[in-house]
């Protein structure tokens, strides 16, 4: 029971650098690499915008779309 308000915090800590980092991860994997037309503009407003969940449609969806 002494556990319970000190794993808390550290929980809720660990989330929110995931959901602040992944994004920054994204943007950069993005800028940095080369997509078909206007795709770039596209994924870098989606993970703007859309944040979290563009984020995850990038690596699910987007980084297949790279030209390498």
């Amino acid at each position: 029971m002494m556990f319970t308000g000190f794993i808390g915090p550290f929980a809720i800590l660990a989330i929110t650098l995931f959901a602040l980092l992944l994004p920054i991860f994204a943007l950069i994997d993005i800028l940095r690499s080369d997509f078909k037309g206007n795709d770039k503009i596209i994924w870098v407003l989606l993970v703007l915008f859309m944040n979290l969940f563009g984020t995850l449609l990038y690596f699910i969806i987007g980084a297949k779309q790279k030209i390498k």
